[in-house]
């Protein structure tokens, strides 16, 4: 886990690949890439998931750009990507997660615990909805990345 983008060229590389080439996405590198912390999930020296965490306001944290290489996708790497930085918010002091989910993901966020919070709204193009997770008393069981080489 690193914060900022700097010294993680592989997050923005996965990024760039899921979200401006394949999704369309024009706005995909913002200001709040210097703050947050970021993680990378590599195989074989190959990144293949990232996404990051940042602060909110009032102890929550915001969960955002999750990706996953389209080879890799359904093999669990966004679950182990999402439980990764639910631990560093934990770490971090969070009580709350928000994420804006893209709606063809919701299933996939509702399946770790996130409810969704509010009305369909786009984001660019795309149809996202704002999705809510309490960190009170949830279980912090994380999948292992020990058999995984990762940027933690």
């Amino acid at each position: 886990m690193e914060q900022g983008l700097d010294k993680l060229e592989d997050a923005r590389a996965v990024r760039q690949t899921v979200f401006v080439e394949e999704q369309g996405f024009r706005d995909e590198f913002d200001e709040i890439d210097p703050i947050a912390h970021h993680l990378v999930v590599y195989i074989e020296n190959t990144p293949v998931a990232t996404g990051r965490v940042f602060p909110g306001t009032g102890g929550e944290y915001i969960i955002g750009r999750i990706a996953v290489i389209r080879p890799y996708r359904g093999e669990g790497f966004g679950r182990i990507v999402m439980e990764n930085l639910e631990n560093q918010a934990r770490a971090l002091g969070a009580m709350a997660i928000t994420l804006a989910a893209q709606t063809q993901a919701r299933g996939f966020y509702e399946s770790l615990g996130y409810q969704a919070d509010g009305e369909v709204f786009l984001e660019e193009h795309c149809p996202h909805i704002t999705m809510k997770k309490s960190l009170l008393h949830a279980d912090s069981g994380t999948d292992s990345l020990d058999n995984i080489q990762h940027t933690v």
